[in-house]
């Protein structure tokens, strides 16, 4: 008997084609269908369902649901959205991801470290003009957040010659990277970081973290980098670091609002480099191996995966 799993998710029609095909060739008696495709009773006994960006509406109309795997390492909207702590949510967790994360970091900090920004708007102005190079140990870098992609990151840069700090809300060691911790720790690691690396999840704690009075505290002309979440930065209070000097320069990768509106002030900025949320995208390949690797130990043996701290959002 084959058992059938509901697929919920608002995402393009390709992206959700190429998930189901992905999932379905690694599993062997269980099949992911589309929401809407299932019959009454299939929806009336579901236990489970795969998730991405998910319609409140369909998980509301599984009564039988226990857990939810979601395609996406953020899951600040699935909680939201989801506030019955009877479903338990287990999140993204794909090796691969941290690998993609920290290859992005590693080459926007080298954006920043090689003065790129300078370079491209010299360019504009048929300037040539050379300046100073800085070596990597050189040019401390601090990161907020030490997840599994913060901890990937944090390796990355250190073996590319950068010292590193990393951050955490809570106490908890590390082998071979320094932390801080709490609000004092914050404040010393933007008081010596030349580029934050921002890397945390969403929650109400961290949410507007980085406001007027921390941008006061960041070390002068420093850089920073968001592959986070676009609510934890004060977008105002960004603009007015920019503008002041204080900031030498931002790379935005996730913003408040997405897509980017077109009369958003940051498109224009000359201290701001734009991405359209492309730092660490999920790998279908890979993701799907690990999401049927959870399915069949969940109908095989009921073993369900660790799953997210509803109290702290992650």
């Amino acid at each position: 008997m084959t058992i059938i799993v509901p697929f919920c998710g608002r995402i393009t029609p390709r992206e959700r084609q190429e998930s189901l095909e992905s999932i379905n060739a690694c599993l062997n008696n269980i099949r992911v269908m589309p929401f809407e495709d299932l019959t009454d009773g299939e929806r009336r006994t579901a236990r489970m369902a795969v998730v991405a960006n998910p319609d409140p509406a369909d998980l509301s109309d599984l009564p039988m649901l226990e857990w939810v795997q979601s395609l996406w390492a953020g899951v600040e909207r699935l909680v939201e959205e989801m506030p019955n702590p009877a479903i338990r949510i287990v999140r993204m967790t794909d090796p691969q991801l941290a690998l993609t994360m920290s290859e992005a970091v590693l080459a926007w900090t080298l954006y920043l470290h090689r003065d790129m920004p300078l370079y491209r708007e010299q360019q504009t102005k048929a300037r040539w003009c050379q300046h100073p190079l800085v070596l990597p140990q050189d040019r401390p870098v601090g990161i907020l957040g030490m997840g599994n992609l913060g901890r990937a990151a944090a390796q990355r840069l250190k073996e590319n010659g950068f010292p590193v700090t990393g951050w955490s809300r809570t106490p908890w060691a590390t082998a071979d990277i320094p932390m801080t911790y709490g609000p004092s720790g914050l404040e010393a690691l933007l008081r010596q970081s030349a580029i934050v690396v921002v890397l945390l999840p969403l929650t109400p704690q961290t949410r507007g973290l980085l406001d007027d009075w921390r941008f006061g505290q960041i070390r002068e002309g420093a850089s920073l980098i968001n592959f986070a979440r676009g609510p934890i930065i004060d977008q105002a209070a960004l603009g007015r670091a920019l503008d002041r000097g204080h900031l030498s320069h931002a790379v935005l990768d996730v913003f408040e609002r997405e897509p980017l509106p077109k009369d958003d002030w940051l498109w224009s900025h000359p201290k701001v480099t734009v991405l359209p949320h492309i730092s660490a995208p999920t790998q279908t390949g890979t993701a799907s191996q690990l999401v049927a690797r959870n399915l069949q130990a969940f109908y095989d043996q009921g073993v369900i995966p660790a799953c997210v701290q509803r109290d702290v959002g992650y």
